[in-house]
């Protein structure tokens, strides 16, 4: 039976009106359309229609669950931590569509990080008291605030999934992101899909249809001892298992190298890549890493082209950030990141050049067509690129200079 549900905060399309929409089989992600809905016709038939016509890429039947699933698996103890700094009216809705999941054990702990007011801690011992954690975090930083609630955690909880104050999780995402953790022991991270809660503005229509946060409707394993077939760069192109509002670690194997690093994430000079410094730490430490888009979560975009601009520099400057703290704390890997050094540099040619309309949408990101990338962008993440490195070496200073006289 079809059926057509508005995504979190969106409208029932309306006569004539054009709509980005999610095609779920059976329950499961399978495919994202952009199509008009003609007057007089069932929005639900005329998605399903386009569907048919041309899924995205990377779309297609629901895969079978991997190997030696568990199809009675139950999802392990599970803690959700949210870094956040001065968004509590943001941070409501996230909270509120947390607490609706399905996941039969878990908790969610808010991490308060370098606040200047009270809000935060008002809503959270507010309206969400006894349901939510809080804790606080001082140093600013992404990175810091994921490892202040990594430390907070009790004793019993296996896995923790990391989202940010932006975003609406769908009802099953804990349980479709953490139960894999319950299937495979060798399991360190998985990640999920992203789509755009809203595409209200041309910043955010311009985003999302040159890719966004998706990573497609396909799953995959990623293993360090078999490097997958076409990706040359991995692990070192670590955009590509996914993206830090929609992650989950092993708590043990997280633990073991090290957490993120303080020196990168939102809110320091090295404006990102605390997420890529993850999941290559996770691999590097031997752990398997899974991409589920059956674990999905409704991202509210950026809505300004000013908004996109820092999107695009802090992009290109959280890439090389993350890159040189692999250097500084992870030096055995220096050999594998040489000789990968002349493919990195083509793949950042390509990553950061300008796209015209005519090359197709990348996976769940329909549109790509007729939205080309702007050659200021382009730029702006390139500068970016040359200043990730400064902006790391800047914030591990601060870092190691707070940890002197704290």
């Amino acid at each position: 039976m079809l059926s057509c549900v508005p995504a979190p905060g969106g409208q029932d399309p309306g006569p004539g009106s054009y709509v980005y929409a999610l095609v779920r089989l059976r329950g499961r992600p399978v495919g994202a359309v952009l199509t008009r809905v003609p007057p007089g016709t069932d929005p639900a038939e005329a998605i399903a229609a386009a569907y048919r016509a041309g899924p995205a890429p990377g779309a297609g039947a629901p895969a079978p669950a991997p190997p030696g699933a568990d199809p009675t698996a139950v999802p392990p103890r599970t803690a959700v931590v949210v870094g956040t700094r001065e968004r509590a009216g943001r941070l409501g809705r996230a909270l509120a569509s947390l607490l609706a999941q399905d996941h039969p054990d878990f908790a969610v702990l808010v991490v308060d990080n370098a606040p200047e007011t009270t809000a935060t801690r008002d809503l959270v011992t507010g309206p969400f008291a006894g349901r939510v954690g809080y804790v606080r975090e001082p140093v600013p930083g992404l990175a810091a605030a994921h490892n202040r609630g990594l430390a907070s955690l009790p004793s019993d909880v296996v896995a923790v999934a990391f989202t940010d104050d932006d975003v609406v999780a769908d009802p099953h995402w804990l349980t479709a992101l953490t139960t894999p953790f319950a299937d495979d022991p060798g399991l360190g991270c998985t990640t999920g899909l992203i789509l755009p809660a809203r595409l209200g503005t041309p910043a955010q229509i311009l985003l999302e249809s040159h890719g966004g946060f998706a990573k497609g409707f396909v799953p995959r394993l990623y293993e360090p001892a078999r490097p997958p077939a076409g990706e040359p760069l991995f692990p070192f192109a670590a955009g590509s298992f996914g993206s830090g509002a929609n992650m989950a670690f092993r708590v043990s194997a997280l633990r073991a190298v090290g957490g993120f690093d303080p020196a990168t994430g939102t809110g320091t000079p090295a404006r990102g890549g605390d997420d890529l410094y993850g999941f290559v730490s996770i691999l590097a430490g031997g752990h398997r890493l899974r991409y589920t888009p059956d674990a999905l979560v409704w991202h509210h975009h950026r809505e300004t082209w000013q908004d996109l601009r820092n999107q695009a520099f802090g992009y290109g400057a959280g890439l090389t950030a993350y890159l040189t703290a692999v250097l500084v704390r992870q030096p055995a890997l220096l050999p594998a990141l040489l000789a990968r050094l002349p493919r990195g540099l083509a793949h950042a040619r390509a990553l950061t050049a300008h796209r015209p309309g005519g090359q197709g949408p990348a996976p769940g990101a329909p549109g790509a067509q007729s939205h080309p990338w702007p050659r200021s962008l382009s730029r702006l993440e390139r500068r970016g690129m040359l200043y990730g490195p400064v902006g790391y070496l800047r914030a591990r200073a601060a870092w190691r200079g707070r940890r002197r006289w704290s």
